[in-house]
């Protein structure tokens, strides 16, 4: 049986198939996506979803759905599915559904009276291409395929309506048609691997709605364009594909091309193997640069999360020159904003204080993954560079203080990863002396000094190690408490003793201020208030504000964003400190933590993990449908557990 297989019980009930989405990607920036049953329920949906840098930094649907009509002895079977106002699905093609699995293609496998339809969707890699192919697998007599494509030509940030500026002009090409909406816009081009005709009856299909915006608070309608449908004869045991893509394709080459395609996929037929497909997606090249996207579907590249997730996205799965790849732009980046120069590329967020804190973290995992001499080889002038720049106060929001600690303004902005923001202020003013950032700023000091000391110190070496040692006292007098935890940040008397995770990197990093016992208390208040089956909570139930369900409009939202909401990302941490202190003693407990983490495979986006879940049961998933940290620690997580494991 297929690890991500679907029966038409669960198919043909909506409130448990519409929560369950889907997304592909080609690694350019594109994608598709939208739900098991093909029914889109966010704006971001399409078939085709692409970036289109000549009008915007966005995405843009093309291609919103593909509905299919079966025909036989003149009866017409819809297969397509749309939400319309109130509670109104039509044509609910969804119950011809007999069963939807995953495993290496989307394939969905419909029975129309004698009809068995099986289709499988592709996107290709590093074209924005969305193949999709039909198979009539058993029919008693004749039977014709429509295809009838809703196209949108908008931004994913905005909506499409009925309106007179829309170009119902169309070109015929082989074994279809070329139309474009609108000025500035690519042609969109849908064609088919077989003869067929296009019958042109442009129409607007109005008032199609979208849930999960509804949801969200937002506007949450809008109306599609139909320029007509593609009709098809098959015969039993045939295939018909349908390529929509921004250039013309010899469609005798579409069988071909979906074969080539179909075989490069790794079947996501274990935890593992979805979570490698997942990590895969996140990476996006742009000419010779590559990114790493945060999360789908809106999120761009953003450099915290790009250094947090890239070892849990490639070391951790073996793919070493991945990892270099990914370095090259993000070392380009970081030099071009630590000498402030301009720079082009698509990495968001460089300012924020942390951001090369964590770029030292990720050169750390390297160098424990693959090679000390490597890390030191190729990284060890950036890392120099950026601890210069660092201890210079060349930083224009980090300050080294005579007590060895680094100090940052959020009381106006938001500087740390929790970031939410109502009416331009912080949620969460994480200010003055943050206790991650100061971990991380004690480990990064001491890896740096080991580092680049083991061919013999020198005077900048034994500097950085002086003030490591000056940093680990004041981090011990500053953030540990008379109660065993660490206060979340310091601004000369104001405190705050809000249990929160960002104690977790302490006991955590290779090195920490903080002795086994010290660690331990950490380690144990977390588990107490703050672990759920789905991540740790970003506030303790016990702390005041604690607000644990991330639901309802916008600023409702914001709110709740980091009061209580849980972040598998963390757990990663937490579970590495776990090792760290009960050493072969924890495996069993770390690997019924990510258990839970294997439930989420199969709901929520498919194979992927969410961005964050509410805090409190039923712990549901929330937000991006996919987010690169949480996928990334996971992956690591598991990569530490084999290692333990074979000690």
């Amino acid at each position: 049986m297929s690890y991500l297989r679907f029966d038409k019980t669960l198919l043909t009930n909506l409130e448990e198939s519409l929560p369950r989405e889907i997304l592909r990607t080609n690694r350019s920036g594109a994608y598709h996506s939208s739900t098991i049953v093909d029914c889109n329920t966010r704006k971001y949906h399409g078939l085709l979803v692409i970036p289109i840098p000549e009008l915007d930094d966005e995405n843009h649907v093309l291609l919103s759905s593909l509905d299919e009509t079966v025909i036989q002895h003149g009866a017409e079977f819809n297969l397509g599915l749309h939400k319309y106002h109130g509670d109104n699905y039509s044509p609910r093609g969804h119950k011809y559904i007999r069963e939807f699995e995953c495993e290496k293609l989307p394939t969905t496998l419909y029975r129309v009276g004698g009809v068995i339809l099986k289709k499988e969707k592709l996107f290709a890699h590093h074209e924005n291409r969305i193949l999709i192919r039909y198979t009539l697998v058993d029919a008693h007599s004749d039977t014709i395929l429509r295809l009838r494509p809703y196209l949108a030509f908008r931004s994913v940030r905005q909506y499409t309506h009925e309106n007179s500026q829309a170009s119902r002009r169309y070109d015929v090409v082989e074994n279809g048609i070329k139309t474009c909406m609108y000025p500035g816009y690519p042609e969109l081009y849908m064609q088919l691997s077989k003869e067929n005709e296009f019958n042109f009856c442009p129409d607007w299909y109005r008032g199609i709605e979208y849930p999960k915006e509804q949801e969200r608070g937002y506007d949450f309608n809008e109306d599609l364009y139909v320029p007509g449908y593609f009709e098809v004869h098959i015969q039993k045991g045939e295939s018909v594909i349908f390529s929509g893509g921004v250039s013309s394709i010899d469609c005798g080459t579409l069988n071909e091309l979906f074969d080539n395609e179909a075989s490069r996929r790794i079947p996501r037929d274990n935890f593992k193997h979805c979570l490698i497909n997942s990590a895969h997606q996140f990476l996006n090249k742009q000419g010779d640069d590559l990114y790493v996207l945060a999360g789908y579907p809106w999120f761009k590249c953003r450099a915290r999360d790009m250094f947090i997730s890239l070892p849990g996205l490639t070391l951790s799965i073996g793919e070493v020159d991945k990892f270099k790849q990914f370095m090259q732009t993000a070392v380009k980046a970081i030099n071009a904003f630590i000498n402030d120069e301009p720079c082009d590329l698509k990495i968001y967020e460089m300012e924020h204080p942390d951001v090369l804190l964590w770029a030292i973290w990720t050169i750390q995992q390297y160098a424990k993954m693959v090679s000390r001499e490597n890390a030191k080889h190729e990284y060890g002038q950036l890392l120099y560079d950026i601890l210069c720049y660092l201890t210079t106060n060349k930083h224009p929001n980090l300050e080294v203080h005579g007590n060895g600690l680094i100090y940052t303004n959020g009381r106006e902005k938001a500087v740390t990863w929790m970031n939410s923001t109502v009416n331009g202020r912080p949620v969460i003013p994480r200010t003055g002396y943050i206790v991650e950032f100061n971990a991380l700023w004690y480990n990064d000091l001491k890896f740096v000094g080991d580092l680049l000391s083991e061919d013999g110190s020198n005077d900048w070496t034994d500097k950085i190690q002086a003030l490591a040692e000056k940093a680990g006292k004041a981090f011990v007098d500053t953030f540990l408490n008379e109660y065993g935890y660490l206060l979340d940040y310091v601004d000369g008397d104001m405190m705050d003793w809000s249990v929160r995770p960002n104690m977790i990197f302490t006991a955590a990093f290779d090195y920490s201020p903080l002795d086994a016992k010290q660690k331990k208390g950490i380690v144990d208040i977390v588990t107490r208030e703050l672990l759920t089956p789905k991540g740790l909570r970003s506030l303790s139930p016990k702390s005041g504000g604690y607000n644990p369900n991330y639901v309802g409009p916008q600023i409702q939202r914001d709110y709740a964003y980091h009061q209580g909401t849980a972040w598998p990302w963390l757990e990663g941490f937490y579970l590495e400190a776990y090792l760290r202190l009960y050493k072969r003693s924890a495996i069993s407990f770390v690997e019924c933590q990510l258990i839970n983490y294997e439930d989420e495979m199969s709901s929520h986006c498919i194979s992927s993990i969410p961005e964050l879940f509410d805090g409190n049961p039923p712990f549901k998933g929330r937000g991006a449908i996919a987010f690169a940290m949480n996928v990334a620690e996971i992956l690591r997580t598991l990569n530490l557990l084999e290692k333990y494991d074979n000690q």
